[in-house]
Formats: C-alpha cells, sequence, structure tokens
C-alpha cells in the first residue's frame, strides 16, 4: 500500500482523507504496528488506487497476511516443524532481503506443488 501511494505522489493524510481513516492508522498499517485490516478497509483502498479485481484479490491476500504479531499452530506436526518455527521466530530479524526473499520464493514453489496435487 505504501509503495502504491509513494508512486503515486499521495501523501498518508492525503489517502487517509479520501479513505475515511486518521493518517496514524494508515502510518501505523504501513509501518506494521497495526493489526491485518478489516475486508472494507481493503475495499476502499482498492477502490482509491482504482485497483482491478485480481490485483485487489492479492492486495486482500497480503492483507490477511500482514499482522504484525502471529501465532504458528505446530500441534500435529512432527517435532522439526515446532523446532522450525521456533528458529525463524528467533532469526528472522537478521536476515538479509535477499535471504528472506529466498524463503519466500520456496514458500511459493511449496504454494504452487499443493494447488498442483490432486
Amino acid at each position: 500500500m505504501r509503495r502504491m501511494r509513494k508512486e503515486r505522489g499521495i501523501s498518508q493524510k492525503q489517502m487517509a482523507q479520501a479513505i475515511g481513516v486518521s493518517p496514524a492508522y494508515l502510518s501505523a498499517l504501513e509501518h506494521g504496528n497495526r493489526g491485518a485490516p478489516s475486508f472494507d478497509f481493503v475495499q476502499r483502498v482498492a477502490g482509491f488506487f482504482g485497483v482491478i479485481w485480481d490485483d485487489a484479490e492479492e492486495l486482500m491476500n497480503i492483507a490477511a497476511r500482514s499482522h504484525p504479531r502471529i501465532v504458528v499452530d505446530t500441534s500435529g506436526l512432527e517435532a522439526e516443524y515446532t523446532m522450525f518455527a521456533n528458529r525463524l521466530s528467533e532469526e528472522m530479524r537478521h536476515l538479509t532481503r535477499e535471504e528472506l526473499m529466498e524463503m519466500v520464493s520456496i514458500l511459493d514453489k511449496a504454494r504452487a506443488r499443493k494447488k498442483a496435487a490432486p
């Protein structure tokens, strides 16, 4: 959202006023200091930017994954999965952007495999 806003030269104050939220709320969202925004908020953002439906769906997916404090439920999984989740929570602040994007790529491949499975 911040990237789209900045690319269009729109201030937080202008955008906040246009979509009916406070600039402080918008700032907190952009900096990851608020929980995942509501469906209604995402719809207003999509409308504000004139985002087409396919892109709006991706915007909603991003919003759903944007909560700054998450819980990873590894119950029922093997111990290695729990160890991985804990290790990730400890080390993620130390990853470079490149390392982070490598991990996202691995997760994207796993998602594609899951979707392709019968």
